[in-house]
């Protein structure tokens, strides 16, 4: 029988099994039958396919190309090769979750060997090779694939949430047991939280959780910041912040990831060890290019130049940001200071980090660097130095009003009364105002002293501070013009010289580092040396 017949044969048998199915086709050829219309329906209907048609099966039969015989060795290569696309689809779908272009050329190539898998089915004298390699198993495996994809996504919604409260956690914890963070950094918390944020996968909210955590655990741990330092995170948090050195990021979520970096890098920067790893990982360059670029980035970076080149510890990086050209890029910035941003600090931040900045080359910098710095306050008509008298009458304004309020409340210590005042608010303070004065009439000493002068330098003392430092500074040792202008625009605006010695005879009083008492005296006495010459 060929194949014609064949064809012939499961056509017949095929319209015998529908109108078996179907009793209303068989009554309506009967009912055709009796009206005498069989003949016509019989000429109208297909007698099956034409030689042409046979012909044409049979030459396709012959021209088919001849396939290899599936043997064993066979079978074992097209399973090694299936295992092989198999692995890799899985790979690069743990590794581009949302990206499903990373991923679509190996599923094609597993839906390629599975298609040459099926001519396994015609060999069932060899099916105890797949149960023998575990294919079996990989191909359960693969099929449920994109079914457990499906169900990641939603198990993902909920692992945020158990994220979230493990971050309030965190919180809680560094509050009120912070040697509790340090274990749980050293067991492999550290570890943990600089993997998922230098993953190389798009911005998520487990990034976000992930940098909040980190910028936790830093914050009041000095053990911490040298365990990260050890692990190389300085490296890590400097390249995740180069992508937003000329982009900025997409939503608010991503701001805050961002703000949380340069968080947790400023945090590092207490290190000595950690300001010698900026330094090689070029952190000093990455942030004078934020500078140029005005990106959201600026901002903080202006408060990561300051942690790193603050202090003696800073002068390795106070040179070097001479040599990369960084005057060109931050004294635009002292003479104009840049609005807030979206996330970052405050105006008024920006101008205490950027006099910080300059104050710090002022006390680091040597050599050529340090002549390079105080020509600066000569050029253009000693535009520089008009701008350090502004921010000093500035913020003196600033100081001294909160100077009149102190002495009132010294004056006056007890709650006044008014009936627009709160009566909780009240008691607590008649309450506090009586328990101070038993304290008082028990002999126990009161240290208001340091709370007042917390207040001034969170008022602008400390701003005030470092810019009349900067002043007695090129006073001492710039051009004799230098201190003319100063003098005349002091003179002009009602200025007084003994203010500002008694400003700086304050800050002298309280500098210096109490870990290193001779470090702490020798800088002291540099800074009335140059009261005693201004």
């Amino acid at each position: 029988m060929d194949v014609g017949e064949l064809l012939s044969k499961a056509l017949s048998h095929k319209a015998d099994k529908s109108s078996s199915k179907n009793p209303s086709i068989k009554r309506k050829s009967d009912a055709a039958y009796e009206n005498g219309d069989y003949d016509k329906r019989r000429r109208e209907e297909p007698k099956g396919i034409t030689d042409e048609e046979r012909e044409k099966i049979l030459e396709m039969l012959d021209n088919e190309p001849e396939t290899e015989a599936l043997d064993e060795t066979n079978l074992k290569k097209m399973l090694l090769n299936f295992e092989k696309r198999v692995y890799k689809n899985q790979e690069q779908r743990i590794k581009y979750p949302d990206l499903p272009e990373k991923f679509m050329d190996s599923e094609i190539e597993v839906n390629e060997i599975i298609q040459q898998m099926h001519v396994i089915a015609t060999a069932p004298d060899l099916y105890h090779i797949l149960v023998d390699l575990n294919t079996v198993q990989s191909l359960l495996q693969f099929s449920e694939l994109k079914d457990w994809m499906i169900i990641l996504k939603k198990v993902k919604k909920v692992q945020l949430q158990y994220v979230d409260k493990f971050v309030t956690i965190i919180e809680n914890v560094t509050e009120f047991r912070p040697e509790c963070c340090t274990e749980a950094a050293q067991q492999g918390l550290m570890v943990w939280l600089l993997k998922r944020i230098k993953s190389k996968i798009p911005f998520d909210a487990n990034k976000l959780y992930a940098s909040e955590i980190l910028a936790i655990i830093l914050q009041n741990s000095d053990e911490n910041r040298l365990l990260i330092g050890e692990y190389d995170g300085i490296d890590v948090l400097l390249q995740q912040l180069a992508s937003y050195k000329r982009n900025d990021p997409s939503n608010k979520e991503e701001l805050e990831y961002m703000e949380n970096l340069f968080d947790s890098m400023c945090s590092c920067l207490m290190r000595t060890e950690n300001r010698a790893k900026f330094l090689r990982g070029e952190g000093l360059q990455l942030m004078n290019l934020m500078l140029r670029e005005k990106k959201l980035s600026r901002n903080s970076a202006i408060k990561v130049l300051n942690h790193a080149m603050s202090g003696p510890e800073g002068a390795d990086n106070s040179q070097k940001f001479v040599d990369i050209l960084g005057l060109r890029t931050i004294f635009p910035l002292f003479m104009k200071t840049p609005k807030q941003a979206k996330a970052g600090p405050s105006s008024e931040e920006l101008e205490e980090h950027i006099t910080s900045i300059v104050a710090s080359m002022m006390k680091n910098c040597q050599a050529t660097q340090r002549q390079r710095l105080v020509n600066k306050y000569t050029e253009n008509d000693h535009e520089k130095v008009e701008r350090l008298l502004e921010l000093h009458f500035k913020y003196l304004d600033k100081v001294r009003t909160v100077d009149d309020q102190i002495e009132r409340e010294n004056r006056y210590p007890f709650p006044s009364i008014s009936f627009e005042t709160d009566l909780c608010l009240l008691d607590f303070k008649y309450n506090q105002f009586f328990c101070l004065q038993r304290m008082k009439n028990r002999g126990e000493e009161i240290e208001d002293d340091d709370e007042f002068y917390i207040r001034r330098l969170e008022a602008g003392l400390f701003t005030l501070q470092l810019v009349d430092y900067i002043m007695l500074e090129i006073c001492a040792t710039g051009p004799s013009s230098v201190k003319q202008r100063v003098m005349q625009i002091l003179n002009m605006r009602g200025g007084s010289i003994k203010s500002i010695r008694s400003i700086m005879r304050e800050y002298a009083g309280n500098i210096g580092d109490a870990k290193d008492p001779e470090a702490k005296e020798q800088e002291q006495d540099r800074i009335l040396q140059l009261v005693d010459k201004f």
